[in-house]
This record gives C-alpha cells, structure tokens and sequence, in this order.
C-alpha cells in the first residue's frame, strides 16, 4: 500500500468542491425528484388559462377545481418530500389565502435550481443558506416596486379580488363575486384593526339559481324550513330565544328499559309527558318569545311533536337543529347567550330583531333574521350554484377573494400580476450577482433564473410561445417598464396596471419567503429514517 502524495492532499484542500458521499445525494435526489413531482402535477393549472382538474375520491365523489390548495389537500401523495409540498400550499393557503399554486411551482423551480447546483459539486449548506439571502433581497426588491393603496379606495380593492377569481372556474361571474367579498370584509372589520376574522363571514351554499344570484346578507340565514306545521312564517319585532336543552320527554339511560305492563300505567307516562313538556311551554309563553333557536341533540329529538304543536298554538316560530359549530357566530350575530337550563329561559336573555321569515330560495325554503339589536360585526353570504361542483368550486373562489381582501387590510400594498414582479425579480436578482463573486453569485443566479417559471408558465398555459414571451417580457422590463406583463386575454406584453390585474404584495412575499423555506428544509435531508411501529 502506497502513502497519498503530499501534493495531491494540498490540491483537495484547495478545491471549494464538495465531494458527497453516496446514500446522502441518493436521498436527496429522491425528495427533490418527488417533490418536483408533485410541482409538476399542478403546474397546468396556474394562471386565468389554467386548466381544471377532475379529483374523484375514494367513496365516487367528484371535484372540479384549479385551486392547488383543494387538489394538493385530496391528492394522495405517499414520499415524504412530496408531502412537504401539500404542507406548503396549506401553509400559503392559511397565511394570504391565494397563491397556492404559483408557490408551489416557485418551489418546483428552486429545487431544479439546487439540483443542478448540487451536480456541480456544491454543498448543500451552501445552497440553502444562499436561496435565504436571495429571498431576503427578494422582500425588498417586491417591497420597492409595489404600489401603496388607501382603504377607502374600494375600486383597487374590487380590481384585486377580480384578479383573483379570473383564475377559477367561476371567473366569469367574478364582476358580480369582487364586489360581494369587499362588503363582506368591511361589513366585519374592527375600525383600526388589521386582523380580520374570516369566521366572522358564514358562507352558506344553497343549490338552485345560478352565481350571478350570490347575496350578500346582512344578518343570518338558516338553511332549511322552520319546524312549525302551522306556526307563523313571519315575526316582525321578534324576541329570539336560543336553547340548548331540549323540548322533548326524558329518555332512559342506553342500558335501561322501561317496561309498561298495563293502559293505565301507559296513560300515567303519555300524561307525564305532556305536564313536563306544557311546564316547558309555559315558561318560553312567560318570557315573551316569540322566535325559538334550538340548538342540534345527538342523544335525543331536540323538539318532539306533541311541543311543536303546543309552539305553533302560542304562535312560536322554531328553528331546530342549530349546528354546534354556528353557535358561537349566531350569539355573535344576534348578541344572545346560549340558554342551557329552564330556570334561565327569562325576558332578559333573550334578543331582539327586526325580521325573522322564511323565504323561498330556488326550489328550497330558509329562514333569514335581519335587523338584530346590537348585533356584532358579522355578515352570511349566501352562494348560489346550478349544480354541486359548480357550488363547491364558488364557494372556494369567494373564500380566495376574501383572503385577498384581508391580505390588504393587513399589508395595504398592490403588484402588478401577469408574472410582471417575477420577471422585475429576476433581473434585478441577476444584477445582484454580477456584483458578487464565489458561490453566492452561482447560486443567486440560479434562483433568479429559477423565479422566471412564473411568467414562463402563465404564456406556457395561455397557448403562447412561451420562450418568445419570457424573452420579450424580460427586454421590456430591462428597459424600465416593472409593469409590463403577460396578457393571456390578448396574447400579449402589456401594461399589466393599465389592464387592472393587481394581487397582494403579501400574497407575493408569502409566497417567495414559504418557497424558499421549503426549498431549504429539503436541501438540509440527508436521509429517511424510518420508526419503529
């Protein structure tokens, strides 16, 4: 065996290339490729000409949609890696609500980026912590070209929420859909406050109609018939009362049985009965109520008919079956407290409002309460739809707008869309790297080219010739024009302001900074170590 020679040993030291071992780039090959994978997947449907995917689920049930939040969540994605994606889009879908798609395409395209970086011998470590300077440059560059914008100014915030629902399968209603979702969110934001509570919006889907019919409504809707056979179908000046015990005769425990031998004792119960539920009747006819909310019962029928009869004489009007998730925004919505026993069912905890009907909607009936004393600050809107993909697919589309109308109240900032910040990004990142050198330079190189997927995609899904367009649009930004940006309407470069297709600064900052951090998380495994079950 023969020593090493001393110049050979002085040559490897010098050299800045990294030699991996074997199992460690195998891994991580394996979570870039799956994770590209799963990029790749959903990558056609990123943009207003974006195609839709069909998902049928395990039991039959089909979904039309292009939101990549709604197909990552019911793909069924197996490599860890792949899952980090799915993570991703939930994560961009949680913190600006839009964007899902192109963030995972951006992370798609960064890990091509750090694949190629890695066949060229550079480390791992060195990748990533180089992708988190880029990003940071990234927030302060997005941060200098974007456009302030006042609150009261409702047409830009109209414009956002329009650029937004062009994307989706609804996007021909999206004239009808922008403005409803900008009502909806000052109808509940807090004057000074920059957190919005999106439970605070209920959106009830009612099949029947067509989008066009969405309404906004200032108050509550129930979604089915009142429980009265004969009892009144309009209160004016109602006093609602919301009950969670029920009107309905006691029931033995699961393990006990009541055994009636004979009539009489038959009689005795039937009589008990009656007395237990005419106590119950006299003390909501005592208080003044004449509108009752009951809460749903599992254990038993939350209104039995013998008390619906007894209601409908005192000229009640009942709601049952109250979702145990609504009551927090029914006693926000009417300002009432929850009744939980008899001896509470007083005057005073009930509340007050102008107009509780039922209304005939499509072919179904529902139950509207307006003009609620002290209400808080909620609102419903009530989606409409021709049939059920239809419905399920607006109403994924209005929660996007209203995530984009949010985003602005929190960061009140606009960008121009139509993969204009992206290619700004890019060039502006490049020319970053040409003041550096070393690895830094390579690798932020690579990540500003990797951002250009965007626009790249966008003309690719449009129809248009997607090397032409990228090369067009990067000359015009090169020549000054940030704004400039793909068409897909006219199958051209235009002045993206000027077409008013604008989206969030924090949508575009979102989704470079959880790109990026995804990118790294990847980049950092060495390997998959599998537990003991």
């Amino acid at each position: 065996m023969t020593a090493p020679a001393a110049g050979g040993d002085a040559t490897k030291l010098r050299s800045v290339v990294y030699k991996d071992k074997s199992k460690p780039a195998e891994v991580r090959l394996s979570n870039i490729n799956a994770a590209k994978a799963v990029s790749d997947a959903i990558r056609t449907s990123l943009g207003p000409r974006g195609m839709d995917k069909m998902i049928q689920s395990g039991n039959g049930e089909v979904t039309i949609t292009n939101d990549g939040a709604t197909i990552l969540k019911q793909m069924n994605v197996i490599h860890p890696a792949a899952k980090m994606l799915v993570e991703l889009s939930r994560a961009q879908d949680i913190e600006a609500g839009d964007g899902t798609t192109t963030v995972v395409v951006i992370a798609g395209a960064l890990l091509q980026a750090a694949e190629k970086l890695l066949s060229r011998g550079i480390h791992p470590t060195a990748i990533s912590e180089s992708f988190q300077r880029a990003a940071t440059h990234a927030v302060k560059i997005l941060t200098s070209i974007s456009t302030p914008i006042e609150l009261n100014n409702r047409e830009q915030l109209v414009r956002s929420a329009s650029t937004s629902l062009n994307s989706k399968v609804v996007s021909q209603q999206s004239s009808q859909l922008a403005p409803l979702a900008v009502d909806a969110v000052f109808k509940v934001m807090q004057p000074g406050q920059e957190r919005i509570d999106l439970n605070d919006i209920k959106v009830i889907k009612q099949l029947g109609g067509t989008t066009e019919d969405t309404e906004l409504i200032d108050g509550i809707v129930f979604p089915h018939r009142t429980a009265n056979v004969n009892g009144p179908k309009r209160i004016e000046k109602a006093k609602i009362g919301f009950i969670q015990f029920c009107i309905s005769a006691p029931k033995t425990d699961m393990d006990h049985n009541v055994i009636v031998s004979d009539y009489a004792a038959m009689d005795r119960v039937l009589k008990e009965e009656r007395t237990y539920i005419l106590n119950i009747i006299k003390q909501i006819k005592k208080s003044g109520c004449n509108v009752l909310l009951i809460q749903k019962s599992i254990l038993r029928d939350a209104v039995s008919d013998l008390a619906l009869h007894f209601l409908d004489k005192i000229k009640v009007m009942v709601i049952k079956d109250v979702e145990r998730e609504d009551v927090e925004f029914v006693c926000k919505s009417l300002s009432c407290r929850p009744i939980a026993s008899l001896d509470h069912f007083t005057a005073e905890n009930l509340s007050h409002a102008e107009l509780v009907e039922e209304v005939g909607v499509g072919s179904s009936r529902m139950v509207k309460i307006t003009g609620a004393q002290n209400a808080g600050k909620t609102v419903t809107l009530l989606v409409r739809g021709s049939n059920k993909l239809v419905l399920e697919e607006a109403h994924r589309s209005i929660h996007d707008a209203l995530c984009v109308i949010r985003c602005l109240v929190r960061k009140k900032a606009l960008i121009a869309g139509g993969g204009a910040p992206e290619i700004e990004l890019a060039l502006k990142l490049y020319s970053l790297a040409d003041k550096m050198d070393g690895l830094d330079a390579i690798c932020l190189k690579a990540y500003a080219n990797a951002l250009e997927v965007v626009p790249f995609t966008l003309a690719e899904n449009a129809g248009l010739n997607a090397i032409q367009t990228v090369t067009e649009l990067r000359s015009r930004h090169a020549k000054g024009e940030t704004s400039a940006g793909i068409n897909v309407r006219k199958g051209t470069i235009t002045d993206i302001l000027e077409e008013h297709v604008v989206q969030p600064l924090l949508v575009s900052i979102s989704a470079v900074n959880l790109a990026t951090e995804t990118v790294r998380s990847i980049l950092k495994i060495d390997d998959i170590v599998n537990t003991v079950t």
